[in-house]
């Protein structure tokens, strides 16, 4: 079996080199971006629920973590590889081209578990119901597995690009995490 890791890396070398061959230098953000939905889904639904839904999130967000991800603020093998296709004019395009696409409907209407104690400090950012807004991303909806990964991303230091986020996720327990990210995957 492949290590993950290095699978990862092989696998941005694969999608830089496919990016930055002399056709695609000519062709606008849209055409760069069309390599996203290799894994983003090619109608904003993630191939993998460790993947994130980046069809409708908030065009600031995307932005930031675009430029983060280039920076090495957040670290990905594979998206790190990716964003730096893209010059810093292009960044605010390529955020607002997946902004302005529709949120995935849920493919299931299960109904939401009760609110977790701890979930409205979390509403001060990402808004009421999660739908996002300045300055945090749109949660409601992402996968459970995407967001519990996110959030222990925060509390184990994985994941600097915001240190508010790493401080209250500090301060949860595990079992809270796990409660807040299958309550806002629900919504």
């Amino acid at each position: 079996m492949i290590n993950k890791h290095y699978a990862g890396i092989v696998g941005a070398l694969v999608i830089a080199a496919a990016l930055s061959a002399p056709g695609n230098a000519q062709q606008g953000v849209e055409a760069k971006l069309q390599i996203c939905s290799s894994c983003h889904g090619a109608e904003g639904r993630p191939i993998s629920p460790g993947i994130p839904i980046i069809w409708g999130q908030t065009e600031y967000f995307l932005t930031k973590q675009l430029h983060d991800y280039i920076s090495g603020d957040r670290e990905s093998p594979i998206m790190s590889s990716l964003a730096k296709t893209l010059t810093q004019p292009e960044l605010r395009p390529a955020a607002k081209y997946f902004s302005a696409k529709p949120w995935p409907a849920k493919t299931s209407q299960a109904a939401a578990p009760a609110a977790p104690e701890g979930i409205a400090l979390c509403q001060i950012c990402h808004q009421q119901g999660f739908v996002g807004g300045l300055p945090a991303p749109r949660l409601a909806g992402q996968s459970y597995e995407y967001l519990l990964d996110a959030m222990k991303s925060f509390a184990d230091g994985r994941r600097t690009n915001s240190e508010d986020m790493m401080k209250i996720m500090q301060g949860l327990q595990p079992a809270q995490m796990e409660a807040m990210a299958r309550y806002i995957s629900s919504l």
